[in-house]
């Protein structure tokens, strides 16, 4: 049984929607559950962003906005029913010889042991093959924590997986270069996976790809995603960084703040906007600080 307490509030509105891909959306008359008895026009612009799921907002207007005591209705109002459950890869496929980073050397992939040398240690028929692999830490899908920028900071070893297992995530996506703070306002980023969805995975093993010309987080978008603490934040282009800022202040912003970060995502067009689990362990190497991860998402 639901008690409607003297406390719950809802507010009525009209809002103007305008996309940074073109287009507009009109709504009147509009209720939403609030927190409190009041709630500023940027709040509740961001709330009702929230509320229908809108990617590529511009500018949000709020007008005849109108304060009503009665019971919280839900935030959705809807039940809905949770689709089969997919996994869905969101790490490029480490390769004998493949460029990550242009001047990186690329993995070199090979057996220690072989199956035909194998079939000197057992029965007939039987046979193993063990591999080996060399390869610099920054390779394909990694992920970084913040020793990678800091010497004193967490290393693999020293990761918090509740930072990247199971985690609650969220995919922004974005046709901008330069992703700044203003892109990344209207969504609830908390405790989440932050996956941001560029669509540059596309140009992966070209020489587009590295260079330089790559998608990346602003400081000001760094520093907010900060304030707002979510549990890591991923990216399908080759750096979080402008690789020609020297001063990596993405990097230095997340990774001093505790936040691990993913880069060169890919498949992240297979993710719904919210309503997934992401995970991207890595190998827990005591010393060193960036290590692939096989990166995806549960929905």
């Amino acid at each position: 049984m639901r008690i409607w307490l003297m406390s719950e509030w809802r507010v009525q509105f009209d809002a103007n929607v305008t996309f940074s891909n073109g287009g507009a959306l009109q709504a009147q008359e509009f209720r939403l559950d609030i927190p409190g008895e009041d709630i500023s026009d940027d709040a509740l612009g961001e709330l009702f962003v929230r509320h229908l799921g809108l990617l590529m907002v511009g500018d949000v207007t709020i007008a005849n906005k109108t304060l009503i005591q009665e019971p919280h209705k839900g935030s959705r109002g809807v039940e809905v029913t949770a689709p089969e459950r997919r996994v869905i890869d969101l790490s490029h496929v480490i390769e004998h010889g493949m460029t990550t980073h242009t001047g990186l050397p690329g993995p070199e992939i090979g057996d220690w042991l072989s199956f035909a040398d194998s079939h000197r240690n057992y029965a007939p028929g039987t046979e193993f093959q063990i591999g080996k692999i060399s390869m610099v830490s920054n390779t394909g899908t990694y992920v970084d924590s913040p020793v990678h920028r800091f010497r004193d900071g967490a290393d693999l070893s020293g990761l918090d997986l509740g930072r990247l297992v199971d985690v609650e995530g969220i995919m922004v996506r974005t046709g901008e270069r330069v992703i700044d703070r203003k892109l990344l306002l209207a969504y609830e980023v908390t405790g989440k996976a932050v996956l941001i969805n560029t669509g540059w995975d596309r140009h992966w093993g070209t020489d587009t790809y590295t260079n330089g010309q790559h998608p990346f987080i602003t400081k000001d978008a760094a520093e907010w995603l900060v304030e707002q603490r979510p549990a890591v934040v991923g990216i399908d282009s080759m750096n979080v960084d402008d690789t020609d800022d020297g001063s990596r202040p993405a990097h230095t912003a997340l990774l001093r703040a505790g936040i691990p970060i993913v880069e060169h995502m890919t498949n992240l067009d297979s993710l719904p906007p919210h309503d997934f689990r992401f995970h991207a362990a890595p190998l827990a190497v005591k010393g060193m600080g960036t290590f692939p991860v096989r990166a995806y998402a549960l929905t």
